[in-house]
């Protein structure tokens, strides 16, 4: 069991006014921005629940945005996000939706870019700056980006998730917390495996060399993040 850290007490060091709105957005924002690993040319936002009502007043979309441009919870230029963004040639749309949501304070990002799929990202804002992941591309999946995660896009056949944990046990990863989803039995797959320390580039060379792996992403928002 991992015990909660500074972090997960007392929040993070923000622009305010709200961790939930706020902080947490933007580091939904930023949870995104790694998985689809570079600048995203097109983002649709949708905001659900309390998010989809209150967004604009309590700064939410700034927050998201300004997570977008990898921007921590403290930076001043998240006043500015949106105007910034545009600027550097990325196209916003933002947008709310009624469907039930598991959580009140959840968003939807879909990041495009020039000669590449589109990366879906759902996120909530679950209090004090802390975030849940809970679908990418359609996998349902649970992560909370407090630790250094990597995601790995797979066939789904026998062995391969072992495959996988033995190339991070042998590089003396510890694994803290795995989540597996698949669209289909021999299907597609999402491994998503939070660690204790960033996986060497090494270590995800060797699993990208495995049959059957489509893709990987390192999403660690624990590389410069200022706590409070």
């Amino acid at each position: 069991m991992r015990f909660k850290d500074v972090f997960s007490i007392i929040g993070p060091s923000m622009i305010g006014p709200s961790s939930s709105h706020t902080a947490g957005a933007a580091r939904i924002g930023r949870a995104a921005r790694k998985i689809y690993g570079e600048f995203p040319e097109q983002v649709e936002i949708i905001f659900y629940g309390s998010f989809a009502e209150t967004y604009s007043g309590h700064g939410s979309d700034l927050a998201i945005v300004a997570g977008l441009l990898d921007y921590n919870t403290d930076d001043i230029r998240i006043r500015d996000s949106v105007s910034i963004a545009e600027t550097m040639g990325m196209s916003l749309s933002f947008q709310t939706s009624k469907k039930p949501s598991a959580h009140p304070n959840t968003v939807m990002l879909k990041l495009k870019g020039k000669g590449r799929q589109e990366d879906s990202v759902i996120g909530a804002s679950i209090g004090g700056g802390n975030i849940e992941i809970s679908a990418i591309n359609d996998f349902d999946v649970k992560f909370t980006m407090n630790y250094p995660t990597l995601l790995v896009f797979h066939n789904d056949r026998p062995g391969i998730v072992a495959d996988i944990t033995a190339i991070l046990g042998s590089g003396g990863v510890n694994i803290g917390c795995m989540d597996v989803d698949r669209k289909g039995r021999n299907g597609d797959a999402l491994t998503v495996i939070e660690t204790d320390e960033a996986v060497p580039l090494a270590l995800i060379e060797r699993i990208r060399g495995l049959q059957d792996i489509h893709r990987i992403c390192e999403a660690d928002l624990t590389d410069n993040e200022v706590k409070g």
